[in-house]
């Protein structure tokens, strides 16, 4: 059976490399074995998105930049056979900005959009992430990163291996 992390992102403003949380949520033969989360300091203290998740400037103005958070997390990653995401393009988009600010290699792996696999899995009338775990009894405290990347593993699960890339 596969392995697989769930990321979720959170983010400061509108520019991807703006991440003040991640969570990742790796998966070992359909069960959740790690979890971590880690708030980040984004590049400038520009919050725009504080009403969304709750997190401000004043929250992670001592907390490691991106660089510094990333290789904990990703040691999750090591020997996965793809990432996931609920709207993957969004989280894809932000590690891939992330990376390229500081330097870092971008994970050269396979993704799953759980979007897209829960609207071909069950047709639900939509897709966004609370709908999905409403469907599927799933407890989610909507833009918690460390939530949101919980549920995202549970769905990528219950979707089952034929969605799953490769």
């Amino acid at each position: 059976m596969a392995s697989f992390v769930a990321l979720d992102f959170e983010t400061a403003n509108n520019s991807r490399d703006s991440a003040c949380a991640l969570a990742v949520v790796r998966v070992d033969d359909g069960r959740v074995v790690e979890e971590r989360y880690r708030l980040i300091r984004p590049p400038t203290p520009s919050f725009l998105f504080t009403g969304i998740h709750g997190i401000t400037w004043r929250h992670v103005k001592d907390e490691p930049t991106f660089d510094g958070a990333w290789p904990h997390l990703a040691e999750l990653i090591e020997g996965v056979d793809f990432l996931v995401a609920h709207n993957a393009p969004f989280d894809r988009g932000v590690l891939r900005a992330c990376c390229a600010r500081y330097g870092l290699a971008e994970p050269q792996l396979p993704w799953l959009d759980t979007v897209r696999a829960a609207k071909k899995r069950w047709g639900l009338p939509r897709n966004r992430l609370p709908d999905v775990c409403d469907h599927l009894g799933i407890p989610l405290k909507h833009h918690d990163a460390a939530s949101d990347a919980r549920a995202c593993a549970l769905i990528a699960v219950a979707v089952g291996h034929e969605h799953y890339p490769g």
